[in-house]
């Protein structure tokens, strides 16, 4: 089967054929993959940006984390029929657990994620836990089902900035991840959504097209200016970051009102500098979200089958495997929004 695979540490990814995976064993599930998404930390692998190194043991691998299919075969003890359409949850845990976090009793399971530091969906075939299956309503397709992933990573964003009705909220960055954060952020009742960006006009028409018609170019002035233009001067209750560009942060700090939230959901490969004297005093809140559980991938998965139609403008580019490459530098030069590859 091709899949795409990341064999070394430097920028690239190469298109092998692989053997397909072999039978499922007990409580696993092969999935045949009929979409799976490009996403930005995809690209960042690909460019291998600093950040990226974790992967260097588990290589090559399979890429991809942001995908749906469905169920081909089942091993003994996984309660799901062959056959059910599926999203798949990327995050692996090994051991005894299902999940390790600060203060969690299961903290001793060791952590994989799919496509990343265990073999992905970037093929035809893929083998995982069946745990990690969430079946999909008859209204979700697949290329709506590998938006779950993203879709849940920006939903859990916006539950760690306890996003609230009535809310001015401000997303840095409009791509696919800041595109869920302004969807999700309406959805917990915020009353207005600005999303900022830089020469980003592609994918502020995919925001024009999903109803957000509040943005801003901070290449055509500074963000405060832009944002308290706006606002009619009033500070924003929460800033949901999604750029992987430390400076982003410190700009929008002076939007946010005293004792605001800002959350930061992105990669970053270099450090924040933080002014700490006027952000102690402003009480500000600094949150950090990664990754989504369980529950929240239910709760999006609702949401799509409710109206899936008013999702689908996130998907600009759709293309077959075999130019998946193309699908990457699409998306790297910012051409494209979020690219479906369908193996």
């Amino acid at each position: 089967m091709l899949a795409l695979c990341k064999t070394r540490a430097g920028f690239g990814l190469e298109a092998l054929d692989l053997p397909a995976p072999a039978s499922p064993g007990p409580g696993e599930a092969l999935i045949e993959v009929e979409a799976v998404g490009i996403c930005g930390s995809d690209v960042h692998a690909y460019e291998w940006t600093d950040g990226y190194g974790h992967m260097v043991p588990y290589l090559p691998v399979i890429m991809g984390h942001e995908f749906a299919g469905r169920v081909a075969a089942v091993g003994d003890g996984a309660r799901i029929a062959e056959g059910t359409r599926v999203a798949v949850h990327p995050a692996v845990f090994l051991g005894d657990g299902k999940a390790a976090w600060p203060g969690d009793p299961r903290i001793g399971a060791e952590r994989r994620v799919l496509g990343l530091t265990a073999q992905g969906g970037f093929a035809r075939f893929v083998k995982v836990p069946a745990s990690n299956l969430l079946p999909l309503p008859a209204a979700v397709d697949a290329e709506l089902g590998a938006l779950v992933e993203p879709l849940s990573v920006a939903a859990e964003a916006v539950l760690v900035g306890d996003v609230g009705l009535g809310d001015t909220v401000l997303v840095l960055g409009p791509g696919t991840i800041g595109q869920g954060l302004a969807l999700m952020a309406r959805a917990a009742g915020a009353g207005r959504v600005i999303v900022a960006g830089r020469a980003d006009a592609p994918r502020f028409e995919v925001l024009r097209s999903l109803g957000v018609t509040d943005t801003i170019d901070v290449a055509e002035g500074p963000l405060a200016d832009q944002v308290l233009a706006l606002t009619g001067g009033r500070p924003v209750d929460v800033v949901l970051e999604a750029t992987g560009h430390p400076p982003s942060i410190t700009d929008a700090l002076p939007v946010l009102k005293r004792g605001g939230v800002l959350v930061v959901a992105g990669i970053h490969a270099a450090p924040l500098s933080l002014p700490l004297t006027t952000f102690v005093r402003n009480r500000h809140q600094l949150r950090a979200s990664h990754g989504s559980e369980h529950a929240t991938w239910e709760r999006v998965i609702a949401l799509l089958a409710r109206d899936p139609e008013a999702f689908r403008p996130m998907i600009t580019h759709r293309l077959p495997l075999e130019r998946g490459l193309e699908g990457f530098e699409l998306a790297r030069q910012r051409a494209a929004s979020k690219v479906i590859l369908t193996p």
